[in-house]
């Protein structure tokens, strides 16, 4: 099954943190240490001080020295897709040994001529990147946003349509799922 290593879920819950204390985009009210987001979470301070760099040298996050200092995003919450995160973190996941997500090359495979699963695969593997690349961290810091998120996505796939909802740049355009604005979907 798929699955994000540890440095990748420090570094989503880190930038949801960002998200949540408005440290965003080119004019952050804000900058938060690594030190401010290790006193909030349980994560080891040494690999998410190396996981925040990782973030800036990727361009996800930009730094100020200083007593008021610590670390921004570069862009706006509803501009960063997962996908873009996962990248600078991991490198473009694959699912099976013969494709990867990025369509860069892939591992030689013996059956690949007849390979009964290589097109359902295909498809799921590029389903799983699609939802990486429209879900935000704006999504993630948003409750409800990924229950409605994930129903529209259900429905795309099946023909259908939520009562007018739509899809605006990854995020949700209008309200939260069942009209519940308290639900709370965050990983």
């Amino acid at each position: 099954m798929l699955q994000l290593n540890k440095r990748t879920e420090y570094a989503l819950i880190a930038l949801v943190h960002l998200v949540d204390q408005d440290a965003t985009g080119t004019e952050p009210s804000r900058y938060v240490s690594a030190r401010e987001i290790g006193d909030q979470y349980p994560v080891p301070r040494r690999l998410l001080a190396e996981v925040m760099k990782d973030l800036q040298r990727a361009g996800l996050l930009h730094s100020q020295r200083g007593a008021s200092g610590g670390y921004a995003l570069v862009r706006l919450a509803e501009e960063v897709p997962l996908g873009d995160v996962i990248v600078a973190m991991e490198g473009p996941p694959g699912l099976t040994g013969c494709e990867s997500f990025s369509g860069g090359p892939s591992t030689p495979c013996e059956v690949e001529g007849n390979c009964p699963i290589k097109t359902p695969m295909s498809r799921v593997r590029q389903g799983i990147w699609t939802l990486f690349q429209r879900t935000t961290l704006r999504d993630l810091a948003t409750p409800g946003a990924l229950v409605d998120l994930a129903v529209l996505q259900s429905d795309a796939l099946h023909g259908a349509s939520l009562n007018g909802a739509s899809l605006n740049g990854g995020s949700l355009n209008g309200g939260s799922l069942n009209g519940d604005p308290h639900a709370d979907t965050r990983l």
